[in-house]
């Protein structure tokens, strides 16, 4: 924590040091802290920078997927060059050279449902930066269950909400218990970089007050920002009551016999399935479905999106439902 530059001899961390409610105590906090991130896309880009920048002890960085050219309008941690290799490497890279205090874990994998358990019973602040809602329902439950603060941000065009949830606030389900009818990934609606950017360093810095224990605590609130119509906003939601947790959130190791595995991607989408016994059908069967006795209705697509609602529709005729966690075909 005492390097030094060596132009001026002063600290790394000199600058927010001076900060009566940092000080070389909260810097020694900062040091000690686990902080995990899914996703190493745009939100990443700017806010892994800003916490390795500000001395986070240990940081993971969990991303399954490679770098693309149409990333990198708003993912500034990567370069031309980079493209084709994995996002989680590249960026783990890229954040060493910046700050070499920081022990720096890259896992380029998708995320499931057990390994969000596992993150959350690992770190001292989870981050949600990935553009898939199934992820972040799984995080929250996971969150939630193991009492971790979890700090999530969504941006789509030129607007976003970045909010403190679980830990002793309540969880993502409480404020969000279900998708808005219209919603769209930044894959399917477009997004601007400077929104991205803008929503993570808001999510950089709930991050950091939560480590440094900073009061007014940022869990338990909601910022949005329209860029659109140049509107910030938020609230507080500390009495939120917590939903029951439907629809669930599966791997594929979670699948029952009696389960009735359904894929809502095309072929073209996602050329393989996502389990032995699934089957490819379109949302406008759903109404016919049925699961065996004792089984559930499991819906499987490339963000969270499609099969939320398809569960949701199915539960709402009376059938157990639930969402497979798999990674992404082809989205990024």
């Amino acid at each position: 924590m005492d390097r030094r530059d060596a132009s001026d001899g002063m600290t790394r961390y000199d600058r927010q040091m001076r900060l009566p409610e940092i000080g070389a105590a909260g810097q020694a906090r900062l040091a000690r802290a686990r902080v995990c991130v899914i996703g190493a896309g745009g939100l990443a880009a700017t806010l892994l920078p800003l916490l390795a920048g500000a001395g986070v002890g240990q940081i993971r960085v969990i991303d399954p997927d490679r770098v693309e050219a149409h990333n990198l309008h708003r993912q500034t941690l990567f370069r031309m060059a980079d493209i084709g290799r994995p996002k989680a490497l590249v960026a783990v890279t890229t954040l060493a050279d910046l700050n070499p205090d920081c022990r720096l874990t890259p896992v380029v994998a998708a995320l499931g449902a057990r390994a969000a358990r596992d993150e959350a019973a690992w770190a001292d602040v989870v981050l949600d930066a990935a553009d898939n809602f199934a992820v972040t329902y799984a995080l929250s439950d996971a969150c939630l269950a193991g009492n971790t603060p979890l700090i999530a941000a969504s941006v789509q065009g030129r607007a976003g909400h970045v909010g403190g949830f679980c830990g002793p606030a309540p969880s993502y389900r409480a404020l969000f218990p279900d998708l808005p009818e219209r919603l769209q990934s930044c894959a399917s609606g477009g997004v601007m970089g400077p929104a991205v950017a803008s929503l993570a360093a808001l999510q950089a810095q709930m991050c950091l007050s939560v480590l440094l224990g900073h009061a007014p605590s940022p869990l338990g609130q909601l910022l949005t920002l329209d860029l659109a119509e140049w509107r910030p906003g938020g609230f507080r939601f500390d009495g939120a009551p917590e939903p029951a947790p439907m629809p669930a959130i599966l791997d594929a190791e979670d699948i029952r016999p009696e389960d009735r595995i359904i894929e809502l991607r095309s072929a073209q989408e996602s050329p393989d399935l996502p389990h032995p016994r699934a089957e490819r059908l379109d949302t406008a069967a759903i109404g016919t479905l049925a699961a065996a006795p004792g089984g559930r209705l499991v819906f499987a697509c490339a963000t969270g999106v499609r099969a939320w609602r398809a569960a949701r529709s199915a539960a709402a005729d009376g059938a157990q439902t639930a969402i497979l966690l798999t990674p992404p075909k082809g989205v990024s």
